[in-house]
């Protein structure tokens, strides 16, 4: 089993900044791929960025291409979402996400395994 636990989700302007932090715990070694995911009111959950276990392979969401960046530290078993530019449209509860399997469309949410509870991200106009 592997816990996930986000944290750096709040409340900032347009053309503001947030970093939002994943901590796993458990049997990390396990978690090939790494994810985020949010999920905006009466919207499916959307992929935003994934990152290999190796930290070699990033992959974007269009949307979010220039502005996010997805990266790890091993060492702390931590995964992070550095947001810039941030629009009203990025509001959702962000979801971190890990998946044993190393090899597939990283884009799948339910190819993930396990999950954390999200943290809200609201951005205002």
């Amino acid at each position: 089993q592997v816990q996930l636990v986000e944290s750096g989700g709040g409340l900032v302007q347009a053309g503001g900044s947030l970093r939002l932090s994943c901590a796993a715990s458990g049997r990390t070694s396990g978690s090939a791929v790494m994810g985020w995911f949010r999920q905006a009111p009466g919207k499916e959950r959307q992929f935003v960025a994934a990152i290999t276990w190796s930290g070699e392979q990033t992959i974007n969401a269009d949307s979010v291409k220039g502005r996010f960046t997805i990266s790890r530290d091993n060492a702390k078993n931590t995964v992070y979402l550095q947001m810039n530019s941030l629009t009203p449209e990025d509001t959702a509860v962000y979801y971190c996400a890990a998946r044993r399997r190393g090899s597939g469309n990283y884009a799948i949410a339910p190819d993930y395994d396990y999950w954390g509870q999200g943290t809200q991200v609201t951005v205002s106009s």
